[in-house]
Order: C-alpha cells, then sequence, then structure tokens
C-alpha cells in the first residue's frame, strides 16, 4: 500500500515535471495602440501588423524556444487613457511592448514602462517630445519631428513659398512639429503669417479659413491628424484657397482623401515610409491582405518592423531580464526591417532620416519623388 502511494507522488511529480516547461513557454508581449477614437483605424492595423510578425516568429519555433503571446491596451489616443492601458500591461507582467501612435498618449507611459524597466518599440510616435522624457526604455523606429520638419522646409522652399500658415491642435505631436516648423522657417529668413490651434473634433472651421485668407499666407501646413485636417482642406478650398497645402505624418491615411473628396487634389504629405513603396513590402503586403482583407495602413510596415527588432533583441539578450533586452535594443546595429535598416542614436531614436513626400492625384497618395 505504501509502495502505492509512493509510486503515485511519483508519477504526479513527473507529470508536474513534464507540464512546467510547458506553462513556463510563454513570452508575454504587450501592444499599446489606439483600439477606439477617432486614431482607431491606424490603431487596429498597428495591432494587425505586430501580430501577424508575431504568427510568423512563432511558427518559426519562437523566441528562445517560447512561444510569443499578446495583451493589448487601449491607448485611444489619450493621454490618461494610455496611461491606464500602460499600467495595466505592466500589470500583466509583460516582457516588451511594441506600440505607441500618437506622441502625446504615448509621453505619459515612458514613465510608468521606465519605472517597471519595460522596453518599449515605439512604430508611430515621434514628437521630439519624447527624446527628454524617455527614462531609457523607450526606442523610437520613426524619424523624430526633426526629420520631418527638414523634409517640409525642403519642399516649401522648392516651391517659392514665403509667407506659411500653420496650424496645429495643441497634442504633443502637432504642436512639436509645428513649432519646430515655425523655428525652421522663420530662421531661414522666410514668414509665419499664421500660427493657429483648433480644437480637436472642431467641425466648422469658417473662421479660422477667413484669418489665414486674410493672413496673406500662400500656404498651409496642418501638423495634426487627418479627420480633422481633412475637413480643414475642404473648407480652405471651398472658400477659394488656391495655395499649397501640406500634411504631416499624422494625416498620411487614404481617408483623408476619402473625407476631403477632389479638394485634396494636390494636397502634400510628408510620410513615413509606406508599404505601397516599399519593394521589400510586396511578401508583407500580400499576407497582410491575405490575412486582413484589406491593404495595409502607413504604420503597419513600422509596426511590423517593431516586433521583429524586439524579437531579435530578446533573441541577441538570451534571456527575458528586461535590462538585458534594453541592453540589446541599444546596441542593434542596421537590423534589417522591410522599412530600411535599424539603428539607434544615444538618444534611442532613429539614426537615420525615413521620411518622404507623397502627393495626392486622382484620389491616393502617390510619391513625389
Amino acid at each position: 500500500m505504501r509502495k502505492r502511494g509512493f509510486l503515485g507522488i511519483a508519477l504526479v511529480v513527473g507529470l508536474l515535471c513534464c507540464i512546467q516547461p510547458a506553462m513556463a513557454a510563454d513570452l508575454k508581449v504587450g501592444i499599446m495602440v489606439p483600439t477606439t477614437g477617432s486614431e482607431a483605424t491606424y490603431g487596429k492595423d498597428m495591432e494587425n501588423a505586430i501580430k501577424m510578425a508575431v504568427d510568423e516568429i512563432n511558427a518559426k519555433g519562437g523566441v528562445l524556444g517560447m512561444k510569443i503571446v499578446t495583451t493589448t491596451g487601449d491607448a485611444a489616443c489619450d493621454p490618461q487613457q494610455a496611461a491606464a492601458a500602460a499600467a495595466k500591461l505592466v500589470s500583466e507582467d509583460v516582457v516588451a511592448v511594441a506600440g505607441g501612435y500618437c506622441s502625446g498618449a504615448t509621453l505619459p507611459t515612458l514613465k510608468i514602462y521606465g519605472d517597471a524597466g519595460i522596453p518599449i518599440v515605439i512604430p508611430a510616435a515621434n514628437s521630439t517630445k519624447l527624446i527628454d522624457a524617455n527614462p531609457g526604455v523607450g526606442f523610437q523606429i520613426n524619424s523624430t519631428g526633426f526629420d520631418q520638419v527638414a523634409t517640409a522646409v525642403a519642399l516649401f522652399k522648392e516651391k517659392g513659398l514665403k509667407k506659411l500658415a500653420i496650424v496645429h491642435q495643441g497634442d504633443g505631436y502637432s504642436e512639436d512639429l509645428a513649432r519646430l516648423t515655425r523655428e525652421k522657417w522663420t530662421a531661414m529668413g522666410n514668414t509665419v503669417a499664421a500660427y493657429e490651434v483648433v480644437n480637436k473634433g472642431e467641425q466648422d472651421h469658417g473662421s479660422l479659413v477667413t484669418r489665414i485668407k486674410a493672413s496673406g499666407a500662400d500656404s498651409v501646413f496642418w501638423t495634426a491628424y487627418y479627420a480633422d485636417g481633412a475637413l480643414l482642406i475642404k473648407q480652405l478650398r471651398q472658400a477659394g484657397f488656391r495655395g499649397l497645402i501640406a500634411v504631416g505624418d499624422g494625416s498620411n491615411s487614404p481617408k483623408l482623401m476619402e473625407i476631403a473628396g477632389k479638394a485634396a487634389e494636390g494636397v502634400f504629405c510628408f510620410s513615413n515610409p509606406i508599404a505601397e513603396y516599399l519593394p521589400a513590402a510586396k511578401t508583407f503586403s500580400d499576407n497582410y491582405r491575405k490575412a486582413f482583407g484589406q491593404d495595409p495602413g502607413p504604420y503597419s510596415t513600422l509596426s511590423y518592423d517593431g516586433m521583429n527588432l524586439l524579437a531579435d533583441a530578446i533573441q541577441r539578450a538570451g534571456s527575458t531580464d528586461r535590462p538585458a533586452i534594453i541592453k540589446a535594443l541599444k546596441e542593434t546595429q542596421e537590423f534589417k526591417g522591410i522599412t530600411g535598416p535599424i539603428s539607434f542614436t544615444e538618444q534611442n531614436t532613429l539614426a537615420r532620416s525615413n521620411f518622404v513626400v507623397l502627393v495626392a492625384k486622382g484620389g491616393k497618395w502617390t510619391m513625389y519623388k
């Protein structure tokens, strides 16, 4: 009887030993994107791309012999909700995070991740304000506002513009881009004829359009997001404004043209590299369409690269120890992503500019040069 009891105990212990590795075989990664609110389309696209990368990594054996599982926090492009999403991911004990779309919402999460020592690879948010707020855990793989401003003013100079109207929405991303553009443009001896801020969600821009026209501006630079920017573009054209209109990378969605209609024709956009113009992204685009029944969006490629970079860093670290992962990310040299090679500056920003200039033609974005 006693022998049978010992055999039973041995069997249970043996089973537990066998089960334990399977229970420990999951590597949990957080995804922080807006899944609700005005930018949810972007967020869902980013989430799709990250999960697609995860599926491919797992199909090849995972990372360090572990399967990656994901959990999503909804940042909603709102600072308070983003902070709550970050706290949720920390409480779920994620090893690392991929995500960050709106800069203003990403900003407060950096301290939360920093306090927890959790690395985050940021595919979209690119405000220069993130640099000073970064406690060393954030890695931006989209070029910063400094690079976008350089691209923007080069186009404005090429077009012979002199009087620029700049419109932002007061958030961390659009205000930062607007301020940097104003500083750079005036330093070049040009004029900012109007510098305006509008509330998010505002529908009637009549008074703003009147002020812009009265200012004598020969061009308008909208530095915020597509949903509201499309309305401003439409109302500017309806009011007879014929000057150049340009938008920042927060407005590089095809939906801008859906909302603005014919008024969007000829609008310029400063954009991160998107799948349509990346030869290396053809297989990615085909797989994305098969998986989700739609074309990949503007930040899908960077999100896909971000997850693959994170997996690569964990593999190089040889551990799920967070400081080791952060060290591996810092040491990244020319990681081969579909958006181009990824290396980091001392400030954990992308070590090159990835901005391109697009122009709206026939209801879609086309490469300007």
